[in-house]
């Protein structure tokens, strides 16, 4: 029980990568509170959540930042503390650079870039009380600079510059700020792979190890090593959790 009595906020957890994070760290004994705005998955994820620890669910829209600092206070309110914040949504629509539009970058950096700030400023006075986590997630489309991907391209390059930041001011509080850049197994990844079968096999026969990972054992597993005492000497460094897609130096 890495996580006994831990207390966790997971954003866009009601499904796909959250869902798998939350599920593995309340495995581990962490109170989790669910943020996202599909109030049928969240509700199902939240059941989930109740059979390992204490769970909570917020359908809120986390692109208002008053929005954000409810979350945060409801949250230590019901629970005292606040030891792990994980910053996982995040929308975006594709299209090659000279069609990307400033609504796109809108949508990508209201929806990603900005709640991530505004949760990690919310969360900082009690995370420096608990000498807390913060997980935030890179991309591939941004480190490796995809094709049609400006617009969460840029959002995500953008979370990992504040990561370092943070990682580098927060540092002498005992907070560790560290990033996840993952390739996972989705429902939206499983539909598309159906649709577009060629297209999918010749995805993964571009990853070493031959798959995509599970959102809980493989993703929610390096969350839980990030939000754990196992971390507390690593800092500022975005984990590829790719199957060994992107090798950074």
């Amino acid at each position: 029980m890495k996580l006994q009595d831990k207390v966790g906020i997971i954003t866009g957890s009601a499904s796909g990568i959250g869902r798998g994070m939350a599920l593995a760290m309340a495995k581990e004994g962490a109170h989790i509170a669910i943020v996202d705005i599909n109030e049928e998955k969240g509700n199902e994820t939240l059941a989930e959540i109740n059979q390992y620890a204490e769970g909570m669910l917020f359908i809120k829209d986390i692109s208002v930042k008053e929005n954000v600092r409810e979350i945060v206070t409801d949250v230590v309110e019901k629970f005292g503390r606040l030891d792990i914040l994980v910053n996982n949504a995040h929308a975006s629509k594709q299209a090659p650079f000279v069609e990307t539009t400033e609504d796109m970058l809108d949508l990508s950096f209201n929806t990603g870039f900005y709640p991530t700030f505004h949760f990690m400023q919310a969360a900082y006075p009690e995370l420096k009380k608990s000498q807390g986590k913060v997980i935030n997630f890179a991309s591939g489309a941004g480190i490796d600079g995809q094709a049609t991907q400006t617009s969460y391209a840029a959002a995500k390059e953008a979370i990992r510059g504040i990561s370092r930041v943070t990682a580098n001011e927060w540092g002498p509080d005992g907070i560790n700020v560290n990033l996840i850049s993952p390739i996972a197994l989705t429902e939206g990844v499983k539909a598309w792979s159906e649709s577009a079968p060629e297209m999918y096999d010749a995805m993964v026969k571009n990853i070493p190890l031959r798959r995509l990972g599970d959102p809980e054992q493989d993703i929610g597993r390096a969350a839980v090593f990030l939000a754990s005492s196992d971390s507390d000497f690593i800092t500022g460094q975005t984990i590829m959790v790719d199957g060994g897609t992107i090798k950074l130096h």
